[in-house]
């Protein structure tokens, strides 16, 4: 039960309180615990509004003048959560424009917009730097800001997902347009793009593939540099340097674009004998090792209740982002094993997530 008190004063600092109160009748049967944790699985990545409490720090600092800023400390009702963020852009501008703040600059809510701040990625060499990223104004709120987030009221109009979305798209097809006749390096890690034929640019790259296992991510050959993001793994260092170029080796062009957990295993303790369907499995997927797990995964979640149409959406659209990160212009092995891994990470996190709140509740 959630019990929500309104603010009676809107130009106050905005301040709602939840409680939470769990009966014993709501608590699971020692013998279906597998299958509630599932299902509760499944409800948490299909519908992450469903976190109890959730704070925000609405921020207004786009002004030289100091003493026209504010910041706003809200603790969300269930309704705001579920509901678009030009929600809370409407009630911030409210309260400032009613608060000293807004007798010497008032502000309008149709010129601004929400943003969060997010690590940057046009500098590799520094990790500190971070950039604005737009919200879109019919953004679900629980979706598209993390909790205890800093939120910042900028200027310049709010765009729908769709207007963001198409310009996002428009910036895509130009950068294809414009590097369509160039030629890619194939180097590990290097994304350089120059003329067919040349001139070749410098290049700095790996000398073997990257490894993805569970949340780790490193480049085979620099095995004592990891990552556990993809913004943090892309900033790795490399380890040899040259010219690039688009003629891959003999050696190169049999060998993998990515390394899986699977792929270590074999390195330390050999080959391991494969059921026949598992082989079968692996081999019509180019010689991935994670086919087979994933088939039956989506099997066992079919079972639990998670329909195979949303576990062939979430799938599909983590292979999306893997080739689109990569360069890869089809669904190879390296690309399905990523997948596989990134999936199990998101899963983990889930469930860690569902402990958590289930201690917080106790």
């Amino acid at each position: 039960k959630t019990q929500n008190t309104e603010p009676t004063d809107r130009s106050s600092t905005l301040c709602f309180s939840t409680e939470v109160v769990r009966t014993s009748s709501s608590l699971p049967h020692r013998s279906n615990l597998s299958l509630n944790i599932f299902f509760s699985l499944h409800q948490y990545l299909a519908h992450p509004s469903i976190i109890v409490i959730m704070k925000v720090f609405l921020r207004y600092e786009d002004n030289e003048d100091d003493s026209t800023h504010k910041t706003l400390k809200i603790t969300l009702p269930k309704k705001w959560k579920t509901g678009p963020t030009s929600r809370l852009l409407e009630q911030f501008v409210e309260s400032y424009n009613e608060g000293k703040e807004g007798k010497i600059n008032t502000l309008d809510v149709n010129s601004l917009h929400l943003s969060i701040r997010q690590t940057s990625n046009s500098n590799k060499d520094d990790d500190t730097e971070t950039e604005l990223k737009d919200l879109p104004s019919d953004g679900i709120v629980a979706e598209t800001i993390p909790d205890r987030e800093d939120v910042y009221i900028c200027h310049g109009a709010s765009q729908t997902t769709k207007e963001i979305n198409d310009e996002r798209q428009a910036q895509i097809d130009k950068e294809k347009e414009a590097t369509k006749h160039l030629s890619k390096c194939v180097h590990f890690g290097c994304n350089n793009r120059f003329p067919k034929g040349g001139p070749y640019p410098v290049c700095n790259y790996h000398i073997s593939p990257p490894v993805f296992h569970e949340t780790a991510k490193f480049w085979s050959c620099c095995p004592n540099k990891k990552a556990y993001d993809w913004e943090e793994f892309q900033r790795l260092p490399t380890c040899q340097k040259g010219r690039c170029t688009d003629v891959k080796d003999e050696e190169g062009g049999s060998q993998k674009q990515f390394l899986g957990g699977c792929d270590l295993r074999d390195k330390m303790n050999g080959p391991t004998l494969k059921s026949i369907d598992d082989f079968n499995k692996s081999a019509a997927a180019g010689g991935s090792e994670g086919a087979p797990v994933l088939e039956r995964l989506r099997n066992v979640l079919g079972e639990l209740g998670v329909e195979n149409e949303l576990f062939d959406q979430v799938l599909g659209g983590i292979k999306k982002d893997v080739m689109e990160d990569s360069g890869s212009a089809e669904e190879d092995a390296g690309v399905v094993d990523e997948a596989m891994t990134i999936l199990g990470g998101k899963l983990k996190q889930s469930m860690k997530a569902i402990a958590v709140e289930q201690l917080r509740i106790k």
